[in-house]
């Protein structure tokens, strides 16, 4: 099966970039190998290096496994919280 490559704009692409940079220094900061946090998040040590440098083609339950081993998950949770547009869309709606 040929999968597709993944295209983004390079103002998303920055946005993968940055959340691979704040990976890759969360792991540094608590001195940890690649080969410990791919071990720990269940992943090969190449997709641990995709994900530090913010590969938008990594699935995003393998970014969670990461995150799990910082104790980071909780940021997942931040993601789309504040849905403001879809929000006014709602509102309008309801009139």
């Amino acid at each position: 099966m040929i999968s597709k490559k993944t295209i983004l704009l390079p103002k998303h692409r920055k946005i993968f970039e940055q959340i691979g940079e704040n990976i890759k220094l969360a792991r540094k900061r608590r001195k940890l190998t690649t080969a410990q946090v791919s071990e720990r998040a269940g992943i090969h040590r190449a997709t641990l290096y995709r994900i530090e440098k913010g590969d938008p083609g990594v699935a995003i339950g393998l970014y969670f496994n990461v995150f799990r081993v910082f104790n980071l998950q909780d940021d997942f949770l931040k993601l789309a919280v504040d849905d403001e547009f879809g929000r006014k869309l709602q509102d309008l709606d309801l009139l």
